[in-house]
Parts: structure tokens; sequence; C-alpha cells
């Protein structure tokens, strides 16, 4: 997968996971790491999927519709990468932290959805449920931060809670911030995401 590594002054902190929405590529969150952690590995990753030109990391069927096949198979792959990027760059594979904006929070909360180990933990703004109705692996002692919109025309409220009830329900830690600009990811969300990293993955 076309990515940017870029390590970091701690090799002790969580690997920080980029995964950016449609459309973008792997430099747009860079600033984004720098505002969460900037001693930590940087791990930024380009979607293999193209929509009309723009790169994702699934394909989907309709807005909000996901092309499930294509999901589970391209989670699989995002998890075989990173075991691969974990030996190349030499970095603790269990310790990796994935912060994904739309459709690269997706791709994040599907990992969660489908591997036990493979994240430490995440930072989701603007999520979907990636699945629904299947048994999620135990997720005891992870930890994930949901930024949310109320008025989010492209996931609803609803669907923010139904994220936060399974991850708690997988035994997961979860924290749900509420924002009020759509599907946009505010300098303020990002801000309070630093301030959990902070708080809860670096306690």
């Amino acid at each position: 997968m076309k990515h940017i590594f870029n390590k970091g002054k701690d090799s002790t902190k969580p690997t920080l996971l980029l995964l950016h929405g449609t459309g973008g590529n792997e430099l747009d969150l860079l600033p984004l790491a720098g505002r969460i952690d900037d001693e930590a590995n940087v791990l930024s990753v380009r979607g293999n999927v193209l929509e009309n030109g723009m790169p994702r990391f699934f394909r989907r069927l309709a807005e909000g519709v996901f092309d499930e096949e294509d999901l589970i198979f391209r989670t699989k792959e995002l998890n075989e990468f990173l075991d691969e990027a974990a030996e190349k760059y030499d970095f603790n594979r269990d310790n990796i932290i994935a912060i994904g904006y739309s459709n690269g929070a997706n791709i994040a909360a599907s990992l969660l959805f489908h591997y036990q180990n493979s994240l430490k933990g995440a930072i989701l703004h603007h999520p979907m449920v990636p699945r629904k109705g299947i048994d999620l692996p135990d997720l005891s002692g992870k930890s994930v931060f949901i930024a949310a919109g109320t008025n989010d025309p492209i996931c609803s409220p609803m669907e923010s809670v139904e994220l936060q009830s399974l991850l708690e329900k997988a035994n997961a830690n979860v924290e749900l911030h509420w924002e009020e600009r759509g599907h946009q990811l505010t300098v303020q969300e990002v801000e309070v995401a630093a301030k959990w990293y902070r708080k809860v993955i670096l306690k």
C-alpha cells in the first residue's frame, strides 16, 4: 500500500496510523498527527480503491451503503500491511493507534470489528458502523474516541451512538464527543481528541 512512515523521537509511544477520507491521500492527516503526538511514529496510508479517481479504503455501492465483501477483503489487506510495516520499520505491532476520518475512520472501525489485536485503540472522526449483525472480538483493553456531528448528513447521531454501543458491548472503553459542524473534521474535535489521547492512551 502507498504510504509514508515518519520515525518518531520516542519509540515507547504508539505508532499513529493515519487513514484519510474519500478523495484524500497519505498527506492529508499529517498535520493532525502532530497535534495528537509530535513524538510518535507516523504511518500514513493511501486507500487502495479508486472511486471516480478519488482514493478510498474500500468500495461502496451508494452513499452510506458499503460493499461488504470488499470491506472484508480490504480490512484484511490493511491488517496484513500493518504486520509487514511493523517488521519493515521496526515498530511495536501491538502499539498502534489509528486516526481516521470518514472513510478512513470506517476502515479503522472495521479493523476493530474483525481483528482483536490489530489496534491498541483508535480516534475515529465521523465514522459509521462498518458491519451490522456480526459478533465482535473481545476488545478489552482497547480505547476508542469517536467524534461525531449532531447534524452530520452522512452519519446520523443514532449511528454514532450505535457504534459506541457495539464497541462497549465488546468491552472497549469508548468516549463519544459531539460537534455541530456536520461531517466536517474540526479543529475543536482534534483538540479534544488530543486531550483524550494524553489522558487515556499515554496514562
